[in-house]
């Protein structure tokens, strides 16, 4: 037991060490606190995230990747596996991006996968530990697609482990309080605000690329972002603690909640 709690405070400190100094330093929400509202609530997505929600969507992945050998595609993987690896890296990224995005659109366009992913788009602010405000059943949907790539050529797990957990830090940035131009890395990255522009208070939205812009710029819904959108969150009311937005997407009931009444904040424009 002392071995997770010690996993879970080193993970928490780690990130923000890494992403505060930044929110600190280049704030796309300039008088956003640290104890903003709701970050009770987002720790708690984020400690259940690393005690159970995260181990249980790798341990599908996992079982779907040992036997993903059992399908018919013994001519894809050995095709697949002479390539070069940097060349394999390249692929998997590519078509996990390309399905994730086609993904991500679904769950805007579809009542029953927008009821789970509601739960991210619930956050009225953005930041490090917002990203892990996620339903588990929509984080597995999302990793899913991300990974099937990989699972279904026979990519190894020690070979997808570097790209798992940089897709996660991005993943974790593009969340951040943080307002930073990329420049020529912007066509091969997402940024923060870029994704900010995702959140705004608006299921119908733009930019649903999870590591790369491309796939937006190739379907046409890639948009710039000249300024933080100035609401975030959701139109339609939603359940405000831990337990309703779990039950939430399950029940596919709708309950009202009080506004939040969190002071202000000023918007980077420029």
């Amino acid at each position: 037991m002392l071995d997770v709690v010690y996993h879970v405070l080193v993970t928490f400190v780690t990130l923000a060490v890494m992403f505060g100094p930044l929110e600190r330093a280049f704030p796309a929400y300039q008088n956003q606190p640290v104890l903003r509202a709701r970050f009770r609530l987002d720790l708690a997505f984020f400690v259940s995230q690393q005690l159970c929600f995260g181990y249980a969507v790798m341990a599908v992945l996992t079982w779907l990747h040992a036997h993903a050998s059992a399908l018919p595609f013994a001519g894809v993987r050995a095709q697949f596996g002479s390539q070069p690896f940097l060349l394999r890296v390249v692929e998997v990224v590519m078509l996990g991006d390309l399905l994730a995005y086609w993904g991500h659109r679904l769950q805007h366009r579809i009542d029953l996968l927008w009821r789970f992913h509601a739960v991210h788009h619930s956050a009225r602010h953005l930041d490090w530990l917002a990203a892990h405000r996620e339903h588990p059943l929509d984080a597995l949907y999302t990793q899913a697609l991300l990974n099937l790539p990989m699972i279904l050529t026979g990519f190894t797990l020690d070979g997808a482990a570097g790209i798992v957990v940089f897709r996660a830090a991005w993943a974790v940035f593009i969340h951040a309080n943080v307002r930073i131009e990329l420049g020529p890395l912007g066509w091969i990255f997402g940024s923060p605000q870029l994704h900010h522009l995702h959140h705004e208070r608006s299921r119908e939205t733009y930019n649903f690329g999870n590591l790369s812009p491309w796939t937006d710029l190739l379907f046409g819904t890639h948009r710039a972002a000249r300024a933080a959108p100035p609401e975030l969150g959701l139109v339609d009311p939603f359940p405000e603690t831990f337990r309703g937005m779990m039950l939430e997407p399950l029940l596919g009931a709708r309950h009202g909640s009080p506004a939040d009444t969190a002071p202000s904040v000023e918007f980077v424009t420029k």
